[in-house]
């Protein structure tokens, strides 16, 4: 029998096993334990966002139908096993393979048990059995008339991750497709935010809908990896993402489908940040970008904490939390701390740890260096320097004048005024530096939240900048 450390268990025990219908081969890696008394399926559930009592353990070598213990050793949150409040529960368990999926209660590969429930009472010397008898598919894609999967097997990925990788998508063609067979499109390359899945198309027979008045192919990535979003960055621990768009998935795509030469981008949230990225530093390669409510382009204002010169990313004055998510922009909704502390445990694939994947170094372990140290929040000035190669408003305002001439005037940022990630402050900062650099971007600023803000008003503008670009190229339809 395997345990987290040298204790014996005390308190609340909880043994894991899994059957050999889910594995013939031993285990070795990181195993967790989801407590939840309101979703049945706590593994699926947002860490942070949603919070729940969550533990892991890691282990080596486990047979098939052996025993492995969560107790008071277990890393844990928000208090160790034997002191979470009493009462009944969901309980499931994933065994993490870490073999390409975002979410660790989603990832294919992954052995878990359906949802079982639990009552923990005073008894303080309780014990649980759990056996994993199901294993997460890959999810499958059905295509239609208008609807295509596109996978591009990337030789770049492959190389990092050291296992068969590929830049995925949804390819979603205009009804003129097929009425014009002799006409050629514009792609409108399309990146979701944190948490989205080209695979919500799957099945689907909508067509695409036209920037503003001209016909295109949109193409839908959702930048899931092991890491999180990638943000199509290339980065030190989540690989070459953005060669691997930019030299293979866009090539690919040209190939298959009948394109012109017109390449353009737009995103919400890390979809957001993710176009300006892009823009910036593949600006040839795209005509232009529309972003909206992108996650946090200038870290002088990171969920409005200044990292270049704040210590602490729990703690503001007078040791009140600071948020990460508010209501409205005005009321406190999701600690940073919570985030944080829950991400200690389910150590990839969430939304603070996805930064670290793609913004910090690799450590020697293979692990992303935190920004922060997990315990106390103190910000590591190490890795703020490192963050500082994704600083977008750091990087334009370097660069300017190399990046003039092929970014002059590409890019459109929206938001909600009443952001409720606080993603209008470092907008606006942006705004600033781009108004000294006389750079041509144009700001847009809206009543609403991060949810909200999608108005007709607000998409109408955004495909009409893209239109004028597109208009601006001389490319014929």
């Amino acid at each position: 029998m395997l345990a987290a450390g040298s204790l014996h268990a005390i308190g609340q025990t909880f043994n894991a096993s899994f059957t050999p219908a889910a594995s013939e081969k031993n285990f070795s890696g990181k195993v967790f334990l989801y407590l939840s008394k309101d979703s049945r399926n706590p593994k699926d559930e947002m860490v942070g966002v949603y919070k729940f009592p969550c533990f892991s353990i890691t282990v080596k070598d486990v047979k098939p139908g052996q025993k492995v213990v969560f107790n008071d050793a277990s890393v844990f949150y928000p208090t160790v096993l034997s002191d979470i409040e009493r009462g009944e529960y969901h309980a499931q368990v994933v065994w993490d393979r870490n073999e390409g999926g975002r979410s660790i209660g989603q990832s294919p590969g992954n052995m878990y048990n359906e949802s079982v429930p639990v009552k923990i009472t005073k008894n303080t010397k309780q014990a649980f059995d759990i056996v994993c008898k199901q294993v997460i598919k890959e999810p499958s894609f059905v295509e239609t008339q208008f609807i295509k999967e596109l996978k591009s097997p990337s030789v770049l990925l492959t190389a990092f991750y050291k296992r068969p990788t590929s830049v995925n998508a949804a390819v979603i063609l205009p009804k003129e497709y097929f009425s014009q067979p002799s006409r050629k499109f514009p792609v409108l390359y399309w990146i979701s935010g944190y948490g989205g899945d080209y695979h919500a198309y799957s099945g689907k027979n909508d067509p695409s809908v036209p920037i503003d008045t001209t016909a295109c192919i949109r193409v839908y990535l959702d930048g899931n990896c092991p890491g999180g979003h990638s943000v199509y960055a290339n980065s030190d621990n989540n690989g070459p993402w953005g060669d691997a768009l930019t030299k293979e998935l866009i090539p690919l795509v040209e190939k298959t489908y009948r394109t012109n030469a017109a390449r353009l981008l737009t995103g919400h949230s890390s979809g957001g940040w993710t176009v300006l990225w892009l823009q910036t530093h593949y600006p040839k390669v795209f005509m232009a970008c529309w972003s909206s409510s992108p996650d946090p382009v200038d870290f002088r204002s990171f969920q409005t904490i200044d990292l270049y010169s704040e210590k602490n990313i729990f703690y503001g004055k007078d040791s009140v939390l600071r948020v990460a998510g508010t209501i409205a922009g005005r009321f406190p909704w999701i600690a940073m701390k919570n985030m944080y502390d829950m991400e200690h445990v389910i150590w990839r694939g969430e939304q603070m740890h996805s930064f670290n994947f793609v913004f910090g170094a690799r450590n020697n372990d293979g692990t992303p260096r935190s920004l922060i140290d997990d315990a106390t929040g103190v910000i590591d000035p190490v890795s703020v320097e490192r963050w500082k190669n994704y600083d977008i408003s750091l990087y334009v305002r370097t660069n300017w004048q190399q990046l003039k001439t092929n970014l002059q005037g590409k890019i459109r940022v929206s938001v909600g005024e009443q952001d409720n990630f606080l993603l209008n402050y470092p907008v606006h900062l942006l705004d600033d530096e781009a108004k000294k650099l006389d750079a041509g971007f144009v700001f847009g600023y809206y009543p609403g939240d991060h949810f909200t803000v999608s108005t007709p008003e607000y998409k109408t503008a955004g495909y009409r900048f893209l239109q004028q670009k597109y208009n601006e190229s001389g490319i014929k339809n």
